[in-house]
């Protein structure tokens, strides 16, 4: 089953319903064991175990405790194929309920665990698996965001009018695919000291991640990459005959695809080019002292000052109410686009990033305008309040959105609305989703989503670790 599948075909479980006839708990409610059992579980780690006893032990909040106890876990217990191929690691991740691995989501659900490794070796092996695997999916078509380990299987998507290859599932130009895995590899290598997984193949997709960039620079014709669909939605496909939308070639990067995996409308995505800049340093250094390739450290530094100094030209637009501002998508021809996105990276998310500074003048005020109404995808409901996005349509809020506020927010009011929105939304499962409706939580997209559920935990371990009395009511 694919994403937009979901969209139509997933609502609550009939179990969430009779769990959760209110739509919620309360917090001195018995709550029912809805993590997978031990004796099924993919991957068990000693570590993660730890700290989902020492938050259950420690807040007083029951209900967000019994939340992150079947949350945090859920990539580990659901999604994770740990082996070891030619004596090293290699694991594959799905994303949940399909049965293929992003090279996006599987960086981000493994991300809160890098820093639990340094008690729990088996937790390290898995997490360089999953480098190991990026580098293998990245030399096999860095154009693609999802793959199969399955190199035979043929999905839905296999008739794309793409250079579609073996073993990928979906051929979707998303920036963000290419810089998920450096900032995984990044973490990994700075919590670790571990340099076994960046060898000459790792230093090689690096090489190819740099040429697909400047690939996608498009200063030298449209490049190789284009994608059509036969598909009802729109955002599935590409205008321009597969090549997407024109803009002005000015040293940005083309991205076709948002990490919504919905088409762009304007082709330079501002929070993306973001990233890119700040993995294209992270590869600079990793590959400067891991590999000693001071030529390739050049290139990537060189290409992460261009793509700064274009963001100093043309990210920045001038919006009638809140002043200057960080676009969500431009052209450099002078268009430009102001919302944002429930998917990360998006606008929200750059601070997390390490793009900007969590009180640049002009992120605070783009984060003014994207939570309020004159944002086109802020949903205010009676259920909920909360950042949307057009991959399921208007009035459904996104507890990535959500998620991704609070980890960005800088005072304990915002980070209290944000745990008790994702409180009162679960619809009684215990687990995140995908997209849930802002006046009835269970109205909801994707019950198996591991992204947010691992996420979700990474905010409460945030929160515990830091404003550890808004867990306690």
């Amino acid at each position: 089953m694919n994403r937009r599948e979901f969209i139509r075909n997933t609502t609550i479980a009939a179990t969430a319903i009779a769990l959760a006839p209110s739509g919620g708990f309360a917090a001195t409610s018995s709550f029912p064991v809805v993590r997978t059992p031990e004796n099924k579980r993919h991957f068990k780690s000693v570590a993660v175990e730890r700290m989902i006893e020492k938050i259950k032990s420690s807040i007083g909040n029951k209900e967000l405790a019994w939340m992150f106890e079947n949350c945090f876990p859920n990539t580990l217990d659901t999604t994770v194929d740990f082996t070891i191929v030619n004596g090293r690691p290699d694991t594959y991740v799905i994303t949940g309920d399909i049965d293929a691995m992003w090279l996006r989501d599987s960086s981000a659900q493994v991300y809160p665990y890098l820093d639990l490794m340094k008690d729990d070796q088996s937790l390290q092996q898995l997490i360089a698996g999953v480098i190991n695997r990026q580098t293998y999916c990245i030399h096999k078509d860095p154009y693609a965001n999802a793959f199969y380990k399955d190199e035979n299987k043929r999905g839905e998507w296999a008739t794309d009018l793409t250079d579609m290859k073996p073993g990928v599932h979906e051929r979707k130009w998303e920036i963000d695919s290419l810089c998920y895995p450096i900032r995984l590899a990044y973490r990994y290598w700075k919590l670790s000291g571990d340099t076994t997984p960046f060898d000459t193949a790792w230093r090689d997709s690096i090489k190819l991640i740099v040429r697909t960039f400047r690939e996608q620079q498009r200063k030298d014709g449209p490049g190789p990459y284009k994608f059509l669909r036969r598909t009802e939605w729109a955002t599935d496909s590409l205008p321009g005959r597969g090549y997407g939308n024109p803009a002005k070639p000015v040293g940005l990067i083309f991205s076709m695809f948002r990490p919504s995996d919905d088409a762009t409308i304007f082709p330079f995505l501002i929070p993306s080019n973001f990233f890119a800049m700040v993995s294209l340093r992270q590869a600079a250094e990793m590959v400067e002292k891991l590999q000693n390739d001071a030529d390739l450290a050049k290139q990537c530094r060189a290409l992460a000052d261009e793509v700064e100094k274009a963001l100093k030209e043309y990210a920045v637009v001038n919006h009638p109410k809140a002043g200057k501002i960080y676009a969500f998508e431009v052209d450099a021809y002078g268009n430009y686009y102001c919302t944002d996105d429930g998917n990360i990276p998006n606008l929200l998310s750059l601070p997390y990033l390490g793009a900007v500074k969590p009180n640049d003048k002009i992120y605070l005020n783009t984060r003014k305008l994207l939570l309020s109404a004159d944002n086109p995808y802020w949903c205010i409901g009676k259920a909920a309040t909360g950042l949307g996005g057009p991959h399921v349509g208007v009035d459904m809020i996104w507890p990535l959105g959500v998620i991704i506020e609070g980890l960005t927010a800088k005072t304990d009011r915002e980070v209290k609305r944000c745990l008790d929105t994702l409180q009162k939304t679960h619809a009684g499962t215990g687990f995140m989703h995908e997209a849930f409706h802002k006046d009835d939580p269970k109205k909801f997209t994707r019950s198996w989503f591991a992204w947010a559920n691992t996420i979700f935990g990474e905010f409460v371990m945030k929160t515990f670790n830091e404003r550890p009395h808004l867990l306690n009511s």
